[in-house]
């Protein structure tokens, strides 16, 4: 019996089903659709994925004057995409693959029954199938018990299943934060025992993954899988040397829970879970004990080169690595602050945080996981006290995109000097002023500028 809610998905796919078995084609849906379906998220999975017993190039023909596009890129892995109506199809020819002991790509293996493609699936929860248009729910490993019992396990043997896409070890973690599951004892066995394996699984293919595990609600659980397996040594490998006490005198918590902590307050957002992850990476190499305790000296200045490095290495692009880099690097300004800043520090704040000023201060929020109620109290109370700053100051002025009173091209007409290294020295003495003093007006930014220059002259003549 298929259930109510699976009716309106149902209703969009027939009509595809139905060209299928005119050419004699059997189609499936398969996967996460299925498997959201039964949990009713069917809104969760917006694009759909089928299989069938019909090849490529029978798929291909078989979409031509249904879909409104058709992209081949993933022929030779037996996929054909199509977008109809906005949603996106993906129908793939039965398949049997494995990876080769060094190889990224899998050997492209086709199959007749769908049942041998469910067991070459991630997992159980995933390998089950709806046979279209008949309504016939496949699912020989049992996943809808699995799904009920909270249960994540393999159709095959997990090594053989991991040998056949070992990114997939990365991906348990995913499903057992985003769905509850406890993975099974022999899961874990086999991710211990393999996880070098994804030395051969490429650094963008894995960013893809960290990136669908950290934006999930409550990211934690998977977080501890990798550390726990030795997974993230891999490829991660400054999450788990975080796991070191702050201070083993007084049994502080440890920097790895902490950064958990964090990263599980900090909203879904992508940037901000990334630099909720590697904001005290900077730690374990700047850890130095005192008369006062344990100290970690600049360790966002470290913690900032370090996440750099890393992210480069999984591939990010220049802006992810930038904004993170700047986050990390800042996460500890605020820790300064006090009634005795002046509105020239508090501009200095939001101008070098730039477009990441909301994301910076949630961080400073998240940061404060003390269990001491005053203590967190206090720190939330004083960031209140600066956002209203900030907020009354940008009412005054535009604090977000600060800039000098004059442009270059002001500066140059003033001086009478053309594009040279003077005119961004001028700029920025007179940004500078902006932010020490606020808005000069033209007149007084003028004034400034020939105090200025009459003081570069004297310098050179000397």
């Amino acid at each position: 019996m298929v259930p109510d809610r699976f009716q309106p998905l149902l209703a969009e796919v027939t009509p595809l089903a139905e060209r299928f078995a005119r050419a004699g084609r059997r189609l499936y849906l398969v996967g996460g659709s299925v498997r959201d379906a039964i949990l009713g998220r069917a809104d969760d999975t917006p694009d759909l994925d089928f299989t069938t017993d019909a090849r490529p190039d029978d798929i291909e023909a078989l979409l031509a004057g249904w879909a409104d596009a058709l992209w081949d890129q993933g022929k030779r892995f037996g996929t054909i995409a199509a977008l109809k109506d906005g949603r996106r199809y993906e129908i793939t020819t039965h398949r049997a693959e494995a990876y080769a002991p060094d190889s990224r790509k899998p050997e492209v293996v086709y199959a007749d029954a769908v049942e041998a493609d469910l067991s070459r699936r991630d997992f159980t929860v995933n390998a089950m199938a709806l046979s279209l248009p008949d309504l016939t729910l496949i699912d020989p490993h049992a996943g809808i018990a699995d799904l009920s019992a909270g249960r994540l396990r393999t159709p095959l043997a997990p090594e053989e299943s991991f040998a056949d896409d070992p990114l997939r070890m990365l991906r348990a973690a995913r499903f057992m934060a985003g769905y509850g599951l406890d993975p099974d004892p022999a899961l874990v066995g086999a991710v211990t025992a393999m996880k070098d394996r994804l030395a051969i699984v490429s650094p963008e293919r894995i960013r893809d993954e960290l990136d669908k595990l950290l934006v999930l609600d409550r990211p934690g659980a998977g977080l501890w899988f990798l550390v726990n397996t030795g997974l993230a040594d891999e490829f991660l490998p400054e999450l788990p040397a975080m796991a070191l006490e702050q201070d083993p005198v007084h049994r502080h918590k440890d920097v790895l829970g902490h950064t958990i902590a964090v990263v599980e307050k900090a909203s879904p957002d992508r940037i901000l879970r990334l630099a909720a992850l590697l904001h005290d990476i900077g730690k374990p190499r700047t850890r130095s004990f005192g008369p006062e305790g344990v100290a970690f000296h600049h360790h966002e200045v470290v913690g900032a080169r370090m996440a750099e490095a890393r992210m480069r290495a999984l591939r990010y692009s220049v802006e992810d690595i930038t904004a993170v880099r700047r986050l990390v690097e800042l996460h500890l300004r605020f820790h300064g602050y006090g009634e005795e800043w002046t509105d020239s520090a508090v501009r200095r704040y939001a101008r070098d945080a730039g477009p990441l000023l909301a994301r910076l201060n949630e961080l400073t929020r998240c940061d404060c996981t003390t269990r001491n109620q005053a203590k967190a109290q206090e720190l939330s109370r004083r960031m209140d006290a600066l956002e209203l700053r900030i907020d009354e100051l940008r009412q005054q002025e535009e604090i977000d995109s600060l800039r000098p009173d004059l442009d270059g091209n002001q500066v140059m007409e003033h001086l009478g000097i053309g594009p040279s290294r003077a005119v961004g020295q001028a700029l920025a003495f007179l940004l500078e002023l902006r932010l020490d003093e606020g808005p000069l007006g033209e007149e007084e930014a003028y004034r400034r500028l020939d105090a200025w220059w009459d003081e570069q002259r004297k310098q050179r003549q000397a």
